[in-house]
């Protein structure tokens, strides 16, 4: 297997590469500035220099890969095409790329709440509204995807156990990105995380559950 990240130095794509590192997985990491990710992604990490927005700075390096995750998402900006432009033409664009190669696994980090136009965040240029907009081009791309809808962002790690859910069934919560990085790799070992969506947040009161267990209860409820 060898896993094209895009969003690769992301807070949260950082540890998606890291951890397919880890678990001796190939990995070919799209980023914006080769100089910033030497510094921040291991060293055996393939870097490719190119933009989500410019399909041709990247599509050859998928010739290789079987697997693409998708981390990107837009910085918080006075920019209002930012989450058109990053979260739905961006993803369509690797969703594009992927189809043509024939990839056998797409994996998007998309947001709790996705599918709730009336939120708070849709008021940031419409942000949750393009996430969806971007699910639903998956959905419909023919590709097997696994979506992963994770809730509040946390930078911090912790010993709480995840919640995994079916979509549209979990509105609050917090997650730290280490967490959401281990569902996304773990996602491409999982045959029924293919083309289902999952919802993600974790609690210190949730049951303790095997990776086999969390994605066959999430996913026999879609």
């Amino acid at each position: 297997m060898q896993v094209f990240v895009a969003g690769a130095t992301g807070k949260t794509g950082r540890h998606i590469v890291g951890q397919l590192i880890d678990r001796n997985v190939t990995v070919t990491a799209l980023v914006r500035d080769l100089e910033k990710a030497r510094s921040i992604l291991p060293e055996t990490a393939k870097l490719i220099e190119g933009d989500v927005l410019k399909p041709d700075s990247f599509e050859s390096a998928l010739n290789d890969c079987s697997v693409l995750i998708c981390a990107t998402g837009a910085s918080p900006s006075l920019d209002p095409t930012g989450p058109y432009k990053v979260d739905y033409e961006g993803t369509k664009n690797l969703v594009d790329a992927a189809k043509r190669q024939n990839l056998e696994h797409f994996v998007l980090v998309s947001s709790l709440c996705a599918s709730k136009f009336f939120h708070p965040l849709n008021l940031f240029w419409l942000i949750l509204y393009w996430k969806k907009q971007a699910e639903k081009y998956i959905q419909s791309s023919g590709i097997p995807y696994t979506i992963v809808r994770p809730g509040g962002l946390k930078e911090e790690d912790n010993t709480d156990n995840i919640v995994m859910s079916q979509a549209d069934t979990l509105f609050d919560g917090s997650i730290p990105r280490q967490k959401v990085a281990q569902v996304c790799v773990e996602a491409l070992f999982q045959p029924q995380a293919k083309s289902t969506m999952v919802e993600i947040v974790a609690s210190p009161e949730a049951e303790s559950k095997s990776w086999s267990e969390l994605f066959t209860s999430a996913t026999n409820s879609n």
